[in-house]
């Protein structure tokens, strides 16, 4: 079944510019659910792939069309693990990303600069239909450091903080492009370009 266009299950207005970027070249057009009567889902599940099921589930019943879903999130090592599946959420559930990023700062004020490891995980779940047997479920890992202050004004979320492995600046002062190629989600979304019909697979 060649995919020519999806309903994405998130009204962030980052995440639909970034795939749509990254999809545009396989021919696919990524419609925001904003446009669709969808209905708010509690991520409340422990883990990425079961939130993003519960999100592409409701967007292609709402929709009728196939669903990408996106469950995304920051893990500190010196944290235990947070902010995780809480990532959007870290600073209360009505948190914007720099009260997010307030919060992370907080929570490691006297973590020094060698203990600050970290790394975002991305889960992109893809549905035909909302009862899809077979979703395809594609995960990315993105490793680095987390900065002192932040830096850059491009990217969202906790991009200003996140130092990449490699990098000399932070996501948020990567170029588009870049980091489209080598993020948790571009790392996602080319294993999920690699499972959809060959029509659909770019040059």
């Amino acid at each position: 079944m060649t995919l020519e266009r999806i309903i994405l299950a998130s009204s962030n207005k980052g995440k639909v510019a970034e795939l749509q970027h990254l999809l545009g070249p396989a021919g696919i057009e990524v419609e925001p659910q904003s446009g669709y009567p969808v209905p708010a889902v509690e991520e409340d599940a422990p883990t990425f792939v079961e939130n993003a099921l519960k999100k592409a589930r409701a967007a292609a019943a709402a929709s009728g069309l196939p669903a990408l879903a996106d469950d995304s999130g920051l893990a500190v090592d010196a944290l235990g693990g947070a902010p995780g599946v809480r990532s959007a959420r870290f600073a209360g559930d009505t948190a914007d990303d720099q009260a997010n990023n307030r919060r992370l700062l907080e929570a490691l004020a006297d973590v020094p600069e060698g203990r600050r490891s970290a790394a975002f995980h991305c889960v992109l779940v893809l549905l035909r239909t909302p009862d899809d047997p077979t979703p395809v479920i594609c995960a990315g890992l993105w490793r680095g450091q987390i900065a002192l202050e932040p830096a850059g004004s491009g990217g969202f979320g906790y991009d200003p903080l996140f130092l990449p492995a490699g990098c000399a600046g932070t996501a948020a002062e990567l170029p588009p492009g870049e980091k489209a190629r080598i993020s948790h989600r571009g790392q996602a979304l080319a294993r999920l370009l690699e499972c959809l019909p060959m029509a659909n697979r770019p040059a």
